[in-house]
């Protein structure tokens, strides 16, 4: 795969290769970390997802494993490898959730991040 590049601005994108790059092309998510925000850039041809993703309460992050991969249909989750961020969190606390299209970001919510030993980890927050 190619590598992407994103131009900052903050926690804003002024300029990305992502949109034309072979994750996309591909149908990939892409997650980009800067200035306390975890951007995830959607592709073209996952626009469909949008209304969904829109529909949750919390966007909670939870990192490890993932034995039985594609077996969960609810809430709205999916897995990213790690090739599919441009650099992985280092802290649990204090991040924002920008969720990006080629036209602009369109959604913005607080992040909650857990270490988990095992995905999915369908307990609630906090649990």
């Amino acid at each position: 795969m190619n590598l992407i590049k994103i131009a900052n601005a903050g926690k804003k994108i002024k300029e990305t290769n992502y949109w034309d790059s072979e994750y996309a092309q591909n149908g990939k998510f892409f997650f980009s970390p800067n200035a306390g925000c975890i951007r995830m850039l959607i592709p073209d041809n996952l626009h469909h997802l949008i209304p969904e993703i829109k529909t949750g309460k919390k966007i909670i992050l939870s990192r490890g494993s993932w034995p039985e991969y594609g077996r969960s249909e609810e809430p709205f989750c999916f897995w990213a490898g790690t090739e599919q961020w441009l650099m992985l969190p280092k802290k649990e606390t204090g991040w924002e959730f920008a969720a990006w299209t080629r036209g602009g970001c369109v959604l913005q919510k607080k992040l909650y991040y857990r270490t988990v030993s095992e995905i999915p980890y369908m307990k609630p927050w906090g649990e």
